[in-house]
């Protein structure tokens, strides 16, 4: 098992009879890290999920959270964590200082720390102004904070979460988010979610599941570039120059790796699609050349390389054969 790992997953499969739910996937999450684990419905993230948290009994291979077995050492396992369903359960006529309370005893907390270790958590999610409030008044937004501030109570060393943004508005995401941001470092998070964009925002790490498998796993960018390679032809590289429009576009095209350079605005300052090896090497070139020619460059941003869309290519069958065709 590597040292700096927090979750291991070895060859882990789940089956239902003949159907592999998981089929042999493996990866790491590293420790005081953000992962991202991400797969359309039935891809096998739940079903992943409930084995790390010991829920559900894998039918081969080996998982380990924070060193232990969650198969012969489920307890020690428990222990470690803090776990966010999709669907967070709570009981609606309590309050929250009450509820996080009740949680906490329930964890083995003792009386002597519990009463600090809810205003911790608290404060850590924002719900500081709610404690006294009955949780059947909260906003969608402040239960998912209950949610979060439930799984933090016993100050776990991994934190699982599950669609923790599902149903947010783009304001209470943003909040999710920093709060999100806050905890790294201090736990190892794994990040169910189908928001493509808070991953590229949030996560370290990205685990793509499909049909069971793990299809795709690295960092974001190294995912984006993996996009671009497999579809060069579809990426462009948007230059926008303070300079003559018709200039910057002769000098642009001259370059050898440019294969086609398209004028998309005009004026004071333009804006350029060009198509070709869009690599580092051609960047360079280009702010050399614009700068070179004292003109001033405002932008340089590659289309067609979006993590959503690396995941449509390898999560969509059909998409996959189109393109093998």
């Amino acid at each position: 098992m590597s040292s700096n790992a927090d979750i291991v997953v070895k060859n882990l499969t789940k089956t239902y009879g003949r159907f592999p739910a998981v089929n042999n996937i493996s990866f790491e999450v590293p420790r005081g890290s953000i992962v991202g684990f991400l797969g359309p419905n039935g891809a096998g993230k739940t079903t992943t999920i409930r084995m790390l948290t010991c829920f559900l009994p894998p039918t081969s291979g080996t998982a380990s959270v924070a060193g232990f077995d969650v198969f012969s050492q489920s307890m020690e396992v428990r222990s470690r964590i803090g776990y966010l369903p999709e669907n967070a359960p709570t009981y609606t006529e309590m309050r929250v200082q009450e509820y996080l309370a009740y949680r906490g005893r329930l964890r083995g907390i003792s009386r002597s720390t519990l009463k600090q270790r809810v205003e911790s958590v608290a404060e850590k999610c924002w719900l500081g102004e709610r404690l006294r409030w009955p949780i059947g008044t909260l906003s969608k937004g402040y239960r998912q904070r209950l949610g979060i501030a439930d799984a933090l109570l016993n100050n776990p060393q991994v934190l699982i979460l599950d669609e923790p943004t599902v149903g947010l508005d783009p304001t209470q995401i943003r909040e999710t988010r920093k709060m999100l941001a806050d905890l790294a470092g201090q736990h190892t998070v794994l990040l169910s979610t189908h928001i493509l964009s808070e991953v590229e925002l949030t996560c370290q790490r990205v685990i793509i599941i499909g049909r069971g498998q793990i299809l795709a796993q690295g960092t974001p960018e190294e995912l984006k570039q993996e996009s671009a390679r497999r579809n060069s032809s579809g990426a462009k590289l948007v230059v926008e120059v303070r300079g003559p429009t018709q200039q910057v576009k002769m000098a642009l095209g001259a370059m050898p790796a440019v294969e086609n350079v398209e004028v998309l605005s005009d004026g004071p300052v333009c804006t350029l699609s060009l198509s070709g090896k869009l690599d580092g090497a051609l960047r360079e070139l280009i702010a050399s050349t614009v700068v070179g020619r004292g003109w001033a460059l405002r932008e340089m941003r590659t289309t067609g390389t979006s993590l959503e869309e690396f995941f449509v290519q390898i999560t969509d069958p059909g998409t996959a054969m189109n393109q093998a065709a």
